[in-house]
């Protein structure tokens, strides 16, 4: 069997991961047939732009991308006893459906917590889809009564 890399996103992936999240769209809602290619340029322009906030991680087979994940990082207002904080957003969190039920969507999560741990984060956020749950919770994501949102757009 072929060996599985999680890792940063390289440059020349740019575009695949913008197909990934293109991909990803298109099972969900349904998209038209044009349009693609101005979508993975301009997507792959903005994780260019956003690489210090929105660090993207990917699985490989075989020279394949065939996952992606994000860790948007959001800095935290000082404390007198910790001035620099930070906290973290698991986003965009994808495998093709072909590579899917083979532990890479694990892999990804278990990739992004290690970034977390070394940009030493003080928590990591998820807002995961039912299916995705299990894979959270063994990981040690839990619900949390104080988290709470608004959706803004009414």
């Amino acid at each position: 069997m072929t060996e599985i890399e999680v890792r940063a996103a390289r440059p020349a992936e740019l575009e695949a991961v913008a197909g990934l999240r293109w991909r990803w769209v298109a099972e969900q809602d349904g998209l038209p047939g044009d349009g693609r290619e101005a979508f993975v340029r301009e997507f792959a322009a903005w994780m260019r732009e956003n690489a210090a906030t929105h660090h993207c991680l990917v699985v490989v087979r075989a020279g394949r991308v065939l996952g992606m994940a994000f860790l948007a990082v959001t800095p935290r207002v000082p404390t007198p006893t910790a001035f620099s904080r930070a906290c973290g957003d698991v986003q965009s969190v994808y495998v093709v459906p072909e590579a899917r039920d083979s532990g890479l969507g694990g892999q990804l999560i278990d990739g992004v917590l290690r970034l977390a741990e070394e940009l030493e984060l003080e928590r990591v956020t998820v807002h995961s889809s039912s299916r995705a749950v299990p894979a959270y919770r063994r990981r040690g994501f839990s619900v949390a009564p104080q988290l709470l949102q608004v959706p803004v757009r009414r």
